[in-house]
């Protein structure tokens, strides 16, 4: 087989039907959209219309909320942590900060804090002062010989 010899399967594709030329076409004249009417000309939008009856979107209820003051935190296992370290991205001896792993290249962007979670393992000895810590996360962190502190309202969140 050559590139030159690809073709798509037969019947997989469908040449498009031109209309609007001419009646002896068979899709002239009106073009196929009937005859008058708003649906016959350009522009139209009623696609959740029911011909004056409740639209199925305002018959049914709402649900949900969003919270406006919700805290989005970034969520960082201890393995990517302990690779960065490796990497040579964080020092040992700095506190391990939102702004430090933004700069480190672990997260993107600062968002509200960070949260550590406990996947991987953790051998160096580290100093967080982050939003959030699971419980695994914090043993793993303390076993390693380091300590975590939580950091003010968001840490409840």
């Amino acid at each position: 087989m050559k590139l030159n010899e690809i073709r798509d399967n037969e019947g997989a594709t469908k040449n498009r039907m031109r209309v609007g030329r001419g009646i002896g076409s068979g899709k002239g004249k009106t073009g196929g959209r009937g005859v008058k009417g708003q649906t016959s000309r350009s522009g139209v939008a009623i696609k959740g219309f029911e011909g004056g009856q409740m639209p199925l979107h305002r018959r049914l209820p709402k649900r949900g909320f969003n919270k406006p003051n919700a805290i989005h935190l970034n969520e960082v296992n201890i393995g990517r942590i302990q690779e960065a370290v490796e990497a040579g991205k964080l020092d040992q001896g700095t506190p391990v900060t939102n702004e430090a792993l933004v700069a480190a290249g672990v997260v993107s962007k600062p968002r509200d804090g960070v949260k550590i979670l406990g996947v991987g393992e953790l051998k160096a000895k580290l100093s967080f002062q982050v939003a959030g810590a699971s419980k695994s996360a914090v043993e793993a962190i303390e076993k390693a010989g380091g300590s975590v502190t939580l950091l003010g309202a968001v840490a409840q969140a």
